[in-house]
């Protein structure tokens, strides 16, 4: 791409989007961490093994996912390393403490985010359209804000209320401890952060940084993940 635009017969490949331009910064520093992270050893290192829970390493499930994580979701990196997070601790909309093992079996998308966050104040709209295209009892875009602070479930609340966006669970941490976690096992690096949870809440995938969800992608990447769950639903 250059300065100057593409050709005008290829005005309608794909261009830098808004979430790109938004993001650009985020994307620099995820790329250099993401590099060091894969110079250590990326998935296949300590920090990616299993969590010693009910998780098993899934390598066909791993593969498939892989191959749908293409185009705009080529950043998604497929793992199926036999791992659960179970440990993080957050708030449900009713303000309990939960975790994962409280929630309903599904095939989930978690997204950490924040309100002061950009990239991640721009990527909202489209997971409200994943949910809104793929939400029920089989798939659910689960969103936990970040915003700490007495007021933040508030900026949390007016954001969401108006992007149109209220069909997202407000789940919350605002002690930040889940995301911290999350950092400590080299999972996350900066926000936003998108994991892909199996039914039994094993990690198929991982995102660093924003992504177009809403697209052919990431609508490939959504139905191969539903697809697993249904085939073979009983191995997580």
């Amino acid at each position: 791409m250059t300065d100057n635009g593409p050709a005008p017969e290829t005005a309608n490949a794909k261009a830098p989007s808004r979430l790109w331009r938004l993001g650009v910064l985020t994307a620099v520093a995820v790329g250099i961490a993401t590099a060091l992270w894969w110079s250590n050893g990326g998935v296949t290192n300590n920090l990616f093994g299993g969590s010693g829970g009910s998780c098993a390493a899934d390598p066909a499930a791993r593969e498939r996912i892989d191959q749908a994580a293409a185009g705009e979701l080529a950043a998604f990196r497929a793992t199926a390393e036999g791992r659960d997070h179970n440990d993080l601790r957050f708030q449900s909309p009713e303000g309990q403490t939960v975790g994962f093992t409280a929630l309903p079996e599904k095939v989930r998308l978690v997204n950490f985010w924040a309100s002061w966050c950009a990239p991640c104040r721009a990527e909202m709209p489209a997971l409200s359209a994943i949910e809104e295209k793929f939400g029920g009892e089989n798939f659910e875009v689960t969103t936990i804000n970040l915003d700490i602070g007495d007021d933040g479930i508030g900026k949390a609340k007016q954001f969401i209320a108006e992007t149109g966006t209220g069909n997202l669970p407000l789940y919350s941490d605002q002690t930040f401890k889940s995301f911290d976690t999350l950092k400590q096992k080299g999972v996350a690096i900066g926000l936003p952060a998108t994991l892909l949870l199996s039914p039994k809440g094993c990690e198929w995938g991982v995102l660093a940084g924003p992504a177009e969800w809403d697209t052919e992608d990431g609508h490939g990447l959504i139905e191969t993940a539903i697809d697993l769950a249904r085939e073979d639903g009983s191995n997580g």
